[in-house]
């Protein structure tokens, strides 16, 4: 009323405006309708009015003239005025201040002629009366007032006629209880009883108690009671006491309050006649009581549920019997009845959904419709609500359902006609009924029902305007889920058609919507009721007790019973029960057997909880020690892959989860990816796989099935179907791939950081599993279509998504596979011809015109000086075949095919078989058989076609300008090594490719310098791999040794498969190939010394590699090892070597590293079991014939020798070797630079005819010094033999003949004896060899004595280079003397070593075809027998005469002995002198090359025998090179000459006697 007080203005200018405004003011008032406000406005214009007078701010006079002209505007103003006075009277006599009394007194006076006496003698005080005149006392005025009150309330006047004459009121009950059917109306009633009331001066109230008691007997009349207490009433707060006395009387305890009376009351109260505040306050119980009622149900269900859960002692149970007890008999005395529920529940019987909404939002939630009888009546408005758009949208069809009849009551809830209406009121009943609609399964189902009509027409309503109203509608019908259907259905007791029928409308929710649901239901929707909690505290009890029990034998019993629980609360069984198997993973099984009775809706709910568990972020998804993923995840993705298998669970949710994870660059819950895959489409992914199973992996796709894997799992059918579609439905198939090929690298560098290094791996290994799995799922499974639709081209995936090249290519394979057979199936229907040729040309056209694209994107891949050494088309064609293209697994098919004959056999031997059972499996078996049959001559047609494009192609592949070397170490680095790590069949299609390249004669591959590439240098490959990367690189590596393995086993074989192929060339440049000169060509001899020099290097590296003490070193090369065992190690002492460092691992780890010591054990196991295969080294190599006649050319006598392919051998081997480090060097980025010895070095020309890889030197050079040396040759070989030394030889070969049996043994014990006398001897004779080098420094012409030097050097720089690895290669004496002593076997342990990490590089340039272990033992042996025959000669002065001819036979039978070792010496020192000449320079840059020994002590020697041989190698760089290098270029020469040689043996034997003698 601020808008209402007198402005100050009006009274200062009362006389000019102010009067006038007020008037205006009072007129308007008046004549506005305000709904009974009006009288409150003018009531407080003239309180302010007066109340200026009081002050003193405005004149007596003129304010009574003002208030005088107001009385005319309305009738009853006078009593208006006189509230207004009422209250400034009280207001004034409260004043301190009597002036303002005074002023108050006069206004009343001044205000006597237009205000009645009457009416003041009302409302003012009896002192104020007085004042003004209008009584003489006060004290007589308030006397004569008590008086008059008591007479009118306290004085009886009438009699009670109901008990003493009830004429009236019988008459008044029979007129309210006559037949009110006929004509009968209110109105005439109501005449009736105002008659009897006057007649019978009857009390009005008694009478409305009466007719309202009639009414409560007849409450089927509403509309006539109605209409007569609405027109007998006067005043609506007097029919409110009357109900609130009766109501009160039924509020004593054991008292019932009728519902007839809660239907009166509700009659009137829809029908205005009272209003609810005034009612709501006679009823029982007080709002406040209700409140702590609520809580107290809240607090014992939380109790209970507490109890259900904790471990209670039997003590403590019958304790808790005796207070339940207690509690039940204080609650013997019934309470009285909830008067507002009974109110409530009245209200919405007849439909008066206003005022039951007002009564429920003074109660707590849900508190109201807990009471069934309220919930079913609100389920019953609810219907009523529903039934006219049900009828039209969600009755099925067939379906007739129950007729209800409208209400009568035209305030009820207006029934729906379109989903629009039901946001009127539907929504909103349905909300105050929350879980309780339980209690009527039939409106649960409408409501589903209208849920599902909504959602088929807002699919198919797409319409802009229309779009805004749907999104309203199905946010509701989510809330009406999520608060009322969900909390419903856990409320209803195994009502697994509701269940069903909810599953109805949340199938087409999106999953997203669903999982919101889901999470809402479980973690909050069950605190919010007391019964949801105690609900919850039961299911977890009942789920506790079928879970201890659950067993395989069981699970039929128990899978119903978690049926039955699951179909209400889902949610916290399936918490429960993953709960559990996270701790019990033996649990899997029974638990994913025993869900096969739930519905839908649980397995979605399931799979939701799923989700849950595995992104829930107080789990750790690792172990404690950090190095390998917790048990709890591995058990839950397994679940998942059992359980996605086995029931029709939608799988976008999961397959999201993973992708989210992966794009958030988390890579554990890949684990879940994998386990789906592999249980739902068959497809496995292990390293351990057999031969069997990978040589099935090559053909197609049934023998796949039937052969490649370790579970045959059946019925893949329908689930690899169901987990295409939904790939494909959402989306998700390539991102999955981009993300895992991404992530391969994300694991190293952006997980890596703080994780463990074996985590790391293994994460990798996941993440790459996974993907290999992943994509052959979608190669064999997405249509051709679709695969392309989706897969980009490969420089698009490379370069925009960058995603590494080998995934790239991994995934774009299936794609080129799938255009060029469309395209081939287009080129045959376009031309008829049957020819097989005809076919061949149409599928090479198809390829060019599929892969032309491909070739040209690949360019955009790598540097363009790639493409110097690769053509592009040789890339591609690399990366684009399969093993499926190469060979046809006939072995796999025929096997698979006997398999089948012999189930067909044995199902026509069982007689338990039904025969209808019985033809079905034969059927089946022979249907399988004829698939695979079929595919395997498909398979043929398509390698044929293949091999005879490649064929086509491999003319192309190589450029001619390029190295040869340059060229292999592209096809390492690019194609070769990324690929056999990818997968174990790839590892195998790396192997096979090579050998195809080489069978094909393709120009310019020099297939010996990639095998030696391969094995020549493994440490840096095995270190960098992760555990299942060397599982497939040791396949690699044994498929690799398959081939040189059979290619060493026989000369036939050799000569077929590698004589006369540009592979086998040992010209390294790229040249044509003529295939006329066998010089250039590698011959069988020499190839087996090749092989093995590459088995004596992967020894090398595989000791050295034990020897690191690093886990990743450690673990894979014993992978490795344990792979290519069937192929290596074949000789003895190499294999012996190697089982030493194993057990010396075995007995180191076995309490510091558990799983490399189950490693090594199981490694040494089997080694140990090969050993019978191995060989020794001269059975593996031809090595004792050629080293007796290997002795320097310049020195030979007779025409030729047979140790010259040896040389040649060890020599191409060194240009190999220095091929294989330099480009390996450049592959490391090694910026350091070469010194000019080591560019020296490489410039010597090679033994093959051809310069090293640096060579610069022109070819007419070389030949003239080839000319020149020719000729010094000639010369010595002219030279007269007729020396004393020749008549010593004859004596020789006699004695020679008749001792052949004592020759061998003194031989082999020469090998295999070490006596440790002989040392100080040695070092004599090395300190003599440093004065006859110096000599030969100066130029003396010492023949004889510059071969002992170079011996002896060779002696020192073997003990300074090689004496670690010879200690290590060494093999253990088999037949060595008991009475060996223990110092000596101190000492061997003391010399074993292995090569340093940078030997395994730099080594190769430097050794020769590595028979460095024999040669160190046989010098040994030499200088033994040396020493023995000069105590002998000392003795021989002591002995009688008589015993000379004894001394002479023994000393003639050691001077053979002496010869044949003096010649195995100078085989060794003549390839260590060419080699030395070679490499002197970089040996001394390489200090690190030299193997490092297991003791500081032999650290320590070699140290001092290196400082030693200084000098000597000072010495060894004066002399000329000529000779060496002319040594070297006569091998071809000596090749030429090999007939002659052959054919003058008697007298090469001769000749080598003599400078054996010589020598001596």
């Amino acid at each position: 009323m601020a808008t209402l007080i007198i402005p100050g203005e009006w009274i200062k200018n009362w006389e000019k405006s102010g009067k006038h405004e007020f008037v205006q003011l009072c007129k308007d008032l008046t004549e506005k309708t305000r709904h009974g406000k009006e009288i409150q406005d003018i009531q407080t214009a003239l309180y302010e009015l007066c109340w200026q007078v009081v002050l003193g701010n405005l004149k007596l006079d003129l304010a009574a003239g003002v208030l005088g002209d107001t009385m005319e505007l309305r009738e009853d103003m006078p009593s208006i005025l006189a509230d207004v006075f009422s209250i400034l009277d009280n207001e004034t006599g409260a004043l301190e201040e009597k002036h303002k009394r005074d002023n108050f007194t006069q206004l009343v006076g001044a205000c006597l002629f237009f205000v009645p006496e009457a009416i003041l003698k009302e409302r003012l005080d009896p002192e104020t009366l007085e004042s003004l005149g209008l009584i003489k006392q006060a004290h007589q005025f308030n006397q004569k007032i008590v008086k008059i009150k008591t007479k009118l309330f306290y004085k009886q006047q009438k009699f009670n006629l109901l008990r003493e004459e009830n004429e009236g009121y019988a008459k008044l009950i029979t007129e309210l209880g006559q037949d009110l059917s006929g004509s009968v109306t209110s109105h005439l009633i109501l005449e009736s009883i105002k008659s009897l009331i006057g007649c019978f001066n009857l009390d009005p109230n008694r009478v409305l108690d009466i007719i309202l008691e009639v009414y409560e007997s007849r409450s089927d009349q509403d509309d006539f009671f109605l209409s007569l207490i609405k027109s007998y009433m006067c005043e609506p707060l007097t029919l409110c006491h009357i109900l609130g006395f009766k109501f009160k009387f039924y509020q004593e305890p054991n008292e019932e309050t009728p519902k007839s009376l809660y239907h009166i009351a509700a009659a009137l109260l829809h029908h205005n006649l009272i209003q609810l505040e005034d009612l709501y306050v006679h009823l029982m119980p007080l709002d406040a009581a209700i409140i702590e009622e609520h809580k107290r149900e809240i607090s014992e269900a939380k109790q209970i549920a507490r109890k259900l859960v904790m471990v209670v002692l039997p003590s403590e149970k019958s304790e808790d019997k005796d207070k339940d007890k207690d509690k039940e008999e204080e609650k013997s005395d019934k309470p009285p009845d909830n008067q507002k529920l009974g109110l409530l529940e009245a209200l919405l019987r007849i439909g008066d959904w206003h005022h039951a909404q007002s009564i429920m939002d003074q109660m707590p939630p849900f508190y109201a419709s807990s009471h069934k009888a309220i919930a079913l009546a609100l389920c019953q408005l609810v219907h009523l609500t529903v039934e006219p758009l049900y009828r039209r949208a969600g009755l099925p069809k067939g379906a007739r359902g129950c007729v209800l009849h409208p209400l009568r009551n035209k305030g009820a809830p207006r029934p729906a006609e379109t989903f629009e209406d039901l946001r009127r009121d539907t929504f909103s009943m349905l909300g105050y009924l929350g879980p309780h609609l339980s209690n009527d399964p039939i409106l649960f189902a409408k409501v589903v029902r209208l849920g599902k009509a909504f959602m088929k027409e807002q699919q198919n309503d797409n319409s802009a305007d229309v779009r805004d109203k749907m999104d309203t509608l199905l946010s509701c019908f989510l809330s009406v889920a999520d608060q009322v259907l969900l909390p419903s259905l856990s409320l209803m007791e195994c009502n697994a058609c509701m269940s069903e029928e909810l599953w109805g409308l949340f199938k087409l929710f999106p999953y997203q919507h669903r999982y919101r649901l889901y999470g809402q239901w479980k973690n909050e929707t069950y605190s919010s009721h007391p019964l949801l909690v105690k609900v919850k505290a039961h299911t977890v009890e009942r789920a506790k007790y079928i879970m201890k029990r659950l067993t395989k034998e069981n699970v039929k019993q128990s899978g119903r019973q978690i049926g039955k629980l699951s179909h209400s609360n889902p949610t916290i069984l399936f918490d429960y029960m993953l709960s559990q198997i996270q701790w019990y993973d033996n649990l899997i099984v029974p638990v994913v057997d025993s869900l096969k009775y739930l519905t839908s809706l649980n397995y979605d709910v399931l799979a939701y909880c799923i989700i849950e568990a595995l992104a829930n972020p107080e789990k750790e998804k690792m172990k404690h020690d950090d190095t390998t993923i917790s048990s709890w995840l591995q058990s839950l993705a397994s679940l998942c892959g059992a359980v996605f298998r086995k029931y029709p669970i939608e799988l976008a949710g999961l397959l999201q989860y993973v992708t989210n994870q992966l794009k958030a660059g988390k890579s554990f819950d890949l684990l879940i990816l994998k386990e789906v895959v592999q249980k739902m489409a068959g497809i496995e992914i292990t390293d351990e796989m057999t031969s069997e199973q990978l040589e099935a992996m090559t053909g197609g796709e049934q023998l796949k099935a039937e052969g490649g894997y370790f579970g045959q799992i059946r019925n893949t059918k329908k689930s690899s179907q169901r987990l295409k579609d939904v790939l494909l439905d959402h989306e998700l198939a390539l991102p999955l791939c981009l993300l895992m090929a991404q992530q391969r690298n994300g694991v190293v560098f952006l997980e890596g950081g703080e994780n463990h290094l074996k985590l790391v791996g293994h994460l990798y290994d996941q993440c790459h599993d996974t993907l290999v799995q992943f994509g052959g799922f979608l190669a064999s499974n997405l249509s051709t279509e679709d695969y392309i639709k989706r897969v980009p081209p490969i420089d698009i995936l490379c370069n925009q998504f960058h995603t590494p090249h080998d995934a790239a290519f991994f995934l774009s394979r299936p794609m080129y596979a799938h255009q060029i057979l469309s395209k081939y199936d287009e080129l045959k229907k376009a031309e008829k011809g049957n020819k097989q040729q005809q076919k061949v040309h149409k599928y090479v056209a198809a390829c060019e015109q599929v892969m032309a694209p491909v070739h040209e994107a690949v360019v955009s891949l790598h540097p363009p000086r790639v493409w110097d050494d690769l053509r592009p088309q040789f890339y591609a064609t690399f990366w684009s075949l399969t093993m499926y293209d190469l060979a046809v697994p006939h072995p796999a098919y025929e096997r698979e095919v006997n398999k089948l004959k012999v189930q067909i056999r044995a199902i026509e031997e069982n007689s338990e078989i039904p025969m209808n059972k019985k033809k079905k499996e034969k059927e089946r078996c022979t249907a399988l058989q004829e698939k695979l049959q079929e595919e395997e001559k498909k398979q043929l047609e398509h390698v044929q076609r293949v091999l005879h494009r490649l064929k086509l192609e491999k003319d192309n592949w190589l450029l001619a300008k390029s190295t040869k070397n340059e060229t292999i170490t592209k096809f390492l680095q690019l194609c070769l090594f990324p690929r056999c790590i990818f997968s174990s069949i790839d590892a195998v299609y790396c192997a096979r490719f090579v050998e195809l390249v080489h069978q094909q004669k393709t120009p310019n591959f020099c297939t010996l310098l990639c095998y030696d590439r391969v094995f020549s240098a493994i440490i840096y490959t095995v270190a960098s791999c992760t555990e299942n990367e060397s599982h497939r690189y040791g396949r690699f590596l044994c498929c690799m040794l398959e081939t040189v393995t059979r290619w060493h086993s026989d000369r036939s074989i050799y000569e077929k498969e590698c004589v006369n192929y540009p592979g086998f060339l040992t010209i390294f440049r790229a040249t044509g190939f003529d295939g006329g000169n066998k010089a250039d060509q590698l011959d069988y001899e020499n190839f087996r010394h090749v092989v093995h020099k590459w088995h004596y290097m992967l020894t090398k590296a595989s000791v050295h590699c034990l020897e690191t003490g690093d886990y990743t070193h450690i673990r894979n090369i014993l992978i490795v090892l344990t792979k290519i065992l069937p192929c290596y190690p074949k000789v003895l002492n190499l294999g012996q070597a190697l089982e030493c460092r194993v057990h010396k691992i075995c007995l180191e780890e076995k309490d510091k590293r558990p799983d490399l010591y189950a490693l090594a054990m199981g490694y040494s196991g089997r080694l140990k079991s090969q050993k019978v295969h191995m060989v020794p080294e001269n059975e593996f190599h031809h090595k004792e014939q050629p080293a007796r006649s290997i002795t320097p050319a310049s020195q030979q006598n007779g025409p030729g020798s047979t140790g010259k392919p040896a040389a040649n051998a060890s020599k191409t081997d060194e240009g190999a070797a220095e091929d294989s480090d330099r480009v390996k060097d450049k592959s490391l980025v090694m910026t350091k630079p070469l010194n000019k010895a080591n560019s020296a070095a490489a410039k010597v020309t090679t033994s093959n005819g051809n310069g090293a890889l640096n060579s610069t030197k022109p070819i007419k050079e070389r030949d003239d010094k080839e000319r020149s040396m020719k000729e010094k040759k000639e010369k010595k070989e002219k030279t007269p033999g007729s020396t004393p030394e020749n008549k010593a030889e004859t004596r020789r070969e006699k004695l020679r003949d008749e001792r052949p049996g004592k020759e061998e043994r003194a031989a082999r014990e020469g090998k295999e004896k070490t006596p440790k006398a002989d040392r100080e001897k040695a070092k004599a004779e090395e300190k003599g060899s440093k004065d006859d080098k110096a000599k030969a420094g100066n130029g003396e012409p010492a023949e004889p004595s510059r071969e002992r030097d170079v011996i002896k050097e060779s002696k020192s720089k073997e003990k300074g280079d090689r004496s670690a690895v010879a200690g290590v290669l060494k093999s253990p004496v088999p037949r060595a003397e008991a009475a060996e002593s223990e110092r000596d076997h101190k000492r061997r342990k003391i010399e074993h070593s292995s090569p340093s990490h940078s030997s395994s590089v730099k080594d190769n340039s430097i050794e020769p075809k590595e028979p460095v272990p024999k040669h160190h033992i046989t010098y040994n042996s030499v200088s033994r027998s040396m020493s023995r025959e000069r105590e002998l000669e000392k003795k021989d002065m002591d002995t009688p005469p008589g015993r000379s001819k004894e001394k002479k036979e023994e000393k003639d039978r050691k001077d053979r002995k002496r010869d044949h070792t003096v010649n195995e010496r100078e085989m060794s020192v003549e390839a260590k002198r060419k080699k030395d000449e070679n490499g002197t320079n970089s040996f001394k840059n390489s200090k690190s090359s030299s193997p490092s020994c297991d003791s500081p002590l032999s650290v320590e020697k070699e140290k001092s025998k290196r400082s030693k041989s200084s000098s000597k190698e000072k010495a060894e760089s004066l002399k000329p090179e000529r000779a060496s290098s002319a040594a070297k270029k006569e091998s071809r020469h000596d090749k030429e000459k090999k007939e002659k040689r052959d054919s003058s043996g008697g007298k090469e034997e001769k000749k080598h006697h003599k400078s054996s003698d010589k020598h001596r």
